[in-house]
């Protein structure tokens, strides 16, 4: 009698192993990723108290996971409070944060303040709410950072957040900038950290499925199209598809900064540069030049005839040799 066996029984607990390893990889090289940006940039020291701004989005529920892994293996002692502001948005579903939050046995707090209204009152329709919603949100979070004894603030950008924020500033705002993993604010009364820096959004995105969060959507402005951003994500998508590897050279290049070969005359002193010659004269590595017979004619030359450039006196030199 032929007897039929579930295939996919058989190699359920192959494929659920493979899975937890994959996992667990993803886990070692977002937390190594992590752990670098901060040794990198003395991003947590020891007695930090440590404002961690949840928004319900996956990047911030992984940045929230990982700090409070490498909390437990740290050299360092430091505080981890999870902060949510509660914009007031329509619909935004106000128990999901406190519940998961409540499971991870955290100091948190639901900051209220209706920014949605101001944002809806002082933006045309049609045009992009990000700007003044970011600007109102951030000065609400840096000002609570202080009212509760926080000495850093951690966002949620990685590292293509960064390299996305570097290209909006260079195609719309004419200037070589983007997200520091670590800043000063303006008023220099808050330190804010990025720990995700060095970490791409794809595995952010994988390790965020892995572990369901309950992803919380924007209803302001993330549902909006043909934002620039958007565009230029688009635009990186493309050019890691046609070359991998590319958009970390670019995140590599924003570490490898030469002032003397851009154009900046803040960055570098172009008007003072100076010859010398006192040291010993180094061999070119090339051919010696050759010296052309023939070129000390263009002196004796009418004004008219002297060549206006490179060009016109080789063309000069070749029919003098050819005469």
């Amino acid at each position: 009698m032929v007897q039929f066996v579930d295939a996919s029984a058989q190699t359920a607990p192959e494929t659920d192993k493979k899975q937890k390893t994959e996992f667990n990889k993803l886990q070692k090289r977002l937390r190594r990723e992590v752990g670098r940006a901060i040794a990198d940039f003395n991003m947590i020291e020891e007695g930090d108290r440590i404002m961690v701004c949840l928004s319900g989005g996956k990047d911030s529920y992984t940045l929230l996971d990982l700090l409070i892994s490498l909390q437990k293996s740290a050299p360092v002692k430091f505080e981890l409070v999870a902060v949510n502001l509660d914009q007031k948005q329509p619909g935004f579903p106000e128990h999901i944060l406190p519940s998961y939050l409540d499971t991870l046995d955290i100091e948190y707090y639901i900051v209220n303040r209706d920014t949605y209204s101001v944002v809806k009152e002082k933006v045309p329709e049609g045009r992009t709410t990000c700007g003044l919603c970011s600007r109102l949100r951030r000065g609400t979070l840096y000002s609570f950072a202080e009212d509760i004894g926080c000495t850093k603030v951690a966002l949620g950008h990685h590292r293509d957040d960064i390299v996305e924020t570097l290209f909006l500033n260079l195609f719309h705002g004419a200037r070589f900038a983007a997200m520091p993993p670590k800043l000063l604010s303006d008023d220099k009364r808050n330190i804010v950290i990025r720990p995700l820096a060095y970490c791409k959004e794809s595995d952010i995105s994988e390790f965020a499925q892995a572990k369901n969060y309950p992803i919380i959507p924007c209803n302001l402005c993330g549902s909006q199209e043909n934002l620039q951003r958007q565009n230029i994500k688009a635009m990186l998508a493309q050019w890691e598809k046609e070359s991998p590897g590319r958009v970390q050279q670019v995140f590599n290049a924003l570490q490898n900064i030469a002032p003397s070969q851009l154009a900046d005359t803040q960055l570098f002193d172009f008007e003072n540069l100076a010859i010398d010659r006192s040291a010993e004269k180094e061999a070119y590595e090339h051919a010696e030049a050759q010296v052309v017979e023939g070129v000390g004619e263009f002196a004796q030359m009418p004004p008219r005839l002297k060549p206006a450039n490179l060009i016109d006196a080789i063309n000069i030199i070749s029919e003098l040799e050819s005469k």
